[in-house]
């Protein structure tokens, strides 16, 4: 990243009012998450278990996996200056009636789809600030103002959630101060709105030279291209094995992740407040191990394949928790969770890598719709069977060493399978 390129995007006055828009969204979606998190797993008013894990998880994640391919179609309808304005004011006005059913200590059904709500409209604010990001920018510095602005939303999301953090220090970790969170959090969605209502009106499309399809029919060839992406990606076996390899994996580390959350809370600690600290250390230290796959993954694979790198992933993570993971003791398993960290980025970048080599151009969008949406789903299916027999403290043997055993058995498979295919391309 250049910085005289650089110098010369912050000089857009549209593209800082866009990215300021960006940076207001995305510390407030810290803030709230972390309010989430401290009222549903480190609520001292209520214990935390692994159905409530399980709906957490899947309530965070479902917006992912399932409004993601069709957020685009409503993007390319409606003026994004409005949707970037109006998402923010609605997610504040659910907030503040998330706030009420915490101050009114409520956990059930109506919480959940609430907060689902809230977290789902942020796929079409996401969706508009990037189809909006040509329109502020000049052509040749696309790429690094989307980088730049990509992670920096990022870095603001995790300064949210330690402003989150500090605001559960100032109002305390009981119901009364998790809503005084939650409010803070409405009122900077509120200032987000504002931030947008900066940008000209018709400035970031969508400019319709005709009449833009139905929506029922835009609807309908999103299913179509999804289900043909698909088909496309199972008959060519490169791409398929490692879609199958990282969907085992996102399983096996998604139950992984719901024992270390009950861990957190009920074993390694009983404070409410302690078990957070310990979540957060251990999600921090899982972000280092992703930082390290990021810097040894290609080094490695210019050495050997991608499927032997991904095959020594497979195995590792489950030596990592077999060695690692049994005592279930603090230390080792904050080891444990950097290992984990290097094995889900380092398949990731893999998988990426296959899919983008192995498929058509013509297929690419679609196959990573179809690959975006089985990354989400089978976490999220993972934390809801692991909840049928999960323990409060997360301490289960047994489960650890089904974990261990599938991961050694998927290493075996995926190598068997990648050998076998080599061998077939050889002959052919």
């Amino acid at each position: 990243m250049r910085a005289s390129e650089l110098r010369a995007i912050l000089r857009g006055r549209d593209f800082r009012r866009l990215y300021g828009t960006r940076l207001t969204s995305q510390l407030t979606d810290g803030v709230f998450q972390v309010a989430l998190a401290g009222y549903v797993f480190f609520s001292p008013e209520r214990q935390t278990s692994a159905g409530k894990a399980a709906a957490a998880f899947a309530v965070t994640l479902l917006p992912y996996s399932a409004l993601g391919p069709f957020a685009g179609v409503f993007i390319d309808r409606w003026q994004r200056r409005r949707i970037l304005m109006w998402t923010p004011v609605v997610r504040a006005l659910l907030t503040v009636l998330v706030a009420a059913l915490v101050a009114a200590g409520q956990d059930g059904a109506v919480f959940f789809v609430t907060v689902l709500v809230v977290l789902g409209v942020n796929r079409f604010f996401l969706a508009a600030l990037s189809a909006a990001l040509p329109h502020v920018v000049r052509r040749e510095h696309l790429v690094t103002a989307n980088a730049f602005a990509v992670t920096s939303g990022t870095v603001i999301a995790f300064v949210g959630a330690g402003l989150g953090y500090l605001m559960r220090r100032v109002f305390g970790p009981h119901d009364d101060g998790t809503a005084l969170i939650l409010l803070g959090a409405a009122a900077l969605w509120v200032a987000a709105a504002l931030v947008a209502t900066t940008l000209p009106r018709r400035l970031l499309g969508p400019h319709l030279d005709r009449a833009a399809p139905h929506t029922r029919e835009a609807l309908g060839n999103v299913l179509h291209g999804l289900a043909d992406g698909a088909r496309h990606m199972i008959g060519h076996g490169p791409a398929a094995l490692s879609l199958a390899a990282i969907s085992v994996h996102r399983f096996l580390y998604g139950i992984v992740l719901i024992m270390t959350l009950l861990l957190c809370r009920n074993h390694f600690t009983t404070d409410p407040d302690a078990g957070m600290a310990a979540f957060a250390v251990m999600l921090g230290v899982s972000g280092a191990g992703y930082f390290a796959a990021a810097l040894v993954t290609p080094p490695v694979v210019r050495r050997v394949s991608k499927a032997t790198w991904i095959t020594w992933l497979l195995a590792g993570g489950g030596v990592a928790l077999l060695v690692l993971g049994l005592p279930f003791a603090r230390g080792p398993w904050v080891v444990g969770a950097f290992v984990l960290g290097v094995v889900s980025q380092g398949v990731k970048l893999c998988v990426d890598t296959t899919l983008q080599e192995s498929i058509e151009d013509a297929y690419r969008g679609r196959v990573f719709a179809v690959y975006d949406m089985l990354f989400n789903a089978t976490f999220a299916a993972a934390a809801a069977i692991a909840a049928t027999w999960l323990p409060l403290d997360g301490v289960s043997y047994a489960t650890l060493v089904v974990v261990v055993v599938a991961y050694v058995l998927a290493a075996v498979a995926f190598r068997a399978c990648a050998t076998r295919l080599s061998r077939v391309s050889a002959t052919a």
